[in-house]
């Protein structure tokens, strides 16, 4: 395998010359991506791809060339300045396919107790490795695995300095077609645009109304950017999140992790979402913030007798702070047809590394009334919409690293990481079927390592499905599959509930 031990405690500058690098424009990486080059930052994304029929490696082999490779971030190298104080920019090279596509030979015997749990472990012992610097950093393992929902596996690793995740599943999805017409790319459900109270045309509302209600908004824009900016600055500073049985200890970016993930109905979610008049992404967070208290509750309860648990009667900690990080690239996408449109007819797209903190605060405790989790969970996000959180941590990051260098602001972001507890995400996915060069697939999941959180979620929809992953470092959660199940159960409670009161059918 192409790869080496992460745990190497600096960049080495990487031979550029010869007939491997060609003579192309270099521009320097971005604060953001070299960021994700210090050693206690270094994260790679994965993509688990679950295929309905077993992989040709020589197809995938003829197509990548024409699309991915197409991407300079895909066919560059990233190389050390050392005149320029040691910064980085990308130089295109050649790119040799046979030292980035990974077809293991996988012994029969290794499958017999379970296919699930060897992927599993592939991944895992791929966590513990990072991406060699001397080529492209990326490469793509091909696993002719049947596992319980696939019939085969492929696992796309990035490293994160070439993109954000959203823009990486983004570009990964622009490679594939509609299996029922191969000439059209995935489409994605767009987020409906709500009236905006600021650059209404004057039908809103009337006269007088009218500007008290800007006048509102800007004010309440105003204060929460303030109150976020405060609490980032005093998370950087002081601020930690309570010691739960889920929170990382020092050095768990080095730890290896296990990326495990279950499978929801999607149309349970959007049952529940069009119940209580929310979004897909409400209904995630309140599924999440429902199985954590579930799962914590379940946690501290280790040792005692089994009462039963209520609202007012249980084993969890009053007060709980646990708050996510949510890494938000402030660079507008630009859509999986642009993607396309970038390999297929050499246009450009906007790219890159603008990264943001937005720290969104989970309520651990339990309800009697399920549906009480998702409110919650839409007050939290409808309360982060009204501020400019990412934009103005985004602008302290680069002060910081323009005025005290890249290890002082990689010391800010660390820091910043290990006060909270984990990581959230959740992304649309296709509405039909797709195919990855002629493969139709049967679901997508994306995670990563080397983050200093010990657990990270993502949610990602395909279809009628959504996957839920957990990315765990198993020393501090060492039953992640059964995270998973709350999860799962969480759901159906909440689907239970908005069925058994009447608040919509099935």
């Amino acid at each position: 395998m192409e790869s080496i031990r992460r745990r190497k405690p600096s960049l080495k500058p990487i031979e550029t010359k010869g007939k491997a690098t060609e003579a192309a424009e270099e521009e320097p990486l971005s604060p953001s991506a070299r960021l994700f080059h210090e050693p206690n930052f270094n994260v790679h994304v994965i993509g688990i791809m679950g295929l309905k029929s077993r992989i040709n490696p020589q197809v995938i082999k003829e197509h990548l060339p024409h699309t991915l490779l197409k991407h300079p971030r895909f066919s560059s190298l990233q190389v050390v300045d050392e005149k320029k104080n040691g910064e980085m920019k990308w130089v295109r090279t050649k790119v040799d396919l046979d030292k980035h596509i990974v077809v293991p030979q996988v012994d029969e015997q290794n499958l017999q107790e379970s296919p699930d749990k060897f992927v599993e472990n592939y991944i895992q012992n791929l966590s513990t490795t990072t991406l060699d610097k001397s080529k492209p950093m990326w490469d793509l393992h091909l696993l002719n695995v049947k596992t319980s929902d696939a019939e085969a596996v492929g696992i796309f690793r990035i490293h994160h300095s070439i993109g954000d995740g959203t823009s990486l599943i983004s570009l990964l999805l622009a490679c594939m077609r509609q299996t029922a017409d191969p000439d059209k790319v995935p489409t994605i459900p767009g987020n409906k645009k709500r009236p905006s109270i600021i650059n209404s045309s004057g039908h809103f509302t009337k006269g007088l109304q009218r500007n008290v209600m800007k006048i509102w908004y800007f004010m309440k824009l105003v204060w929460y950017t303030m109150v976020d900016v405060l609490m980032f600055m005093a998370t950087a500073m002081f601020l930690k999140d309570t010691n739960t049985p889920i929170k990382g200890r020092p050095g768990s970016e080095f730890n290896p992790r296990r990326i495990v993930y279950g499978t929801v109905s999607l149309d349970d979610m959007k049952l529940v979402k069009n119940a209580l008049n929310m979004t897909i992404t409400d209904v995630a967070l309140g599924v999440t913030q429902a199985g954590l208290s579930i799962y914590l509750n379940r946690r501290y309860g280790e040792g005692k007798k089994d009462k039963g648990a209520t609202e007012k009667n249980n084993n969890l900690h009053k007060n709980i702070r646990l708050r996510s990080t949510i890494l938000m690239n402030l660079r507008p996408s630009v859509g999986i047809q642009a993607l396309a449109d970038m390999m297929d007819k050499d246009t450009e797209a906007k790219w890159g590394n603008w990264v943001g903190f937005v720290l969104l605060p989970f309520k651990i405790a339990l309800r009697d009334d399920p549906l009480d989790y998702v409110r919650e969970a839409k007050a939290t996000i409808d309360r982060k919409k009204n501020s400019l959180e990412a934009i103005y941590t985004f602008s302290i990051s680069e002060i910081a690293l323009k005025l005290f260098g890249i290890k002082t602001s990689s010391s800010i972001s660390h820091k910043i990481i290990t006060n909270t507890t984990m990581c959230f995400s959740c992304l649309p996915g296709p509405q039909e079927e797709i195919g990855f060069y002629g493969h139709p697939l049967a679901n997508l999941a994306p995670g990563s390592y080397g983050q200093p959180h010990a657990l990270m979620i993502n949610c990602q929809s395909y279809i009628n499905k959504m996957t839920i992953v957990l990315s765990v470092d198993e020393s501090v959660i060492p039953d992640p599959h059964q995270l998973a199940d709350d999860f799962e159960q969480s759901l159906k409670l909440f689907k239970d509930a908005v069925v058994e009161r009447g608040l919509c059918h099935e």
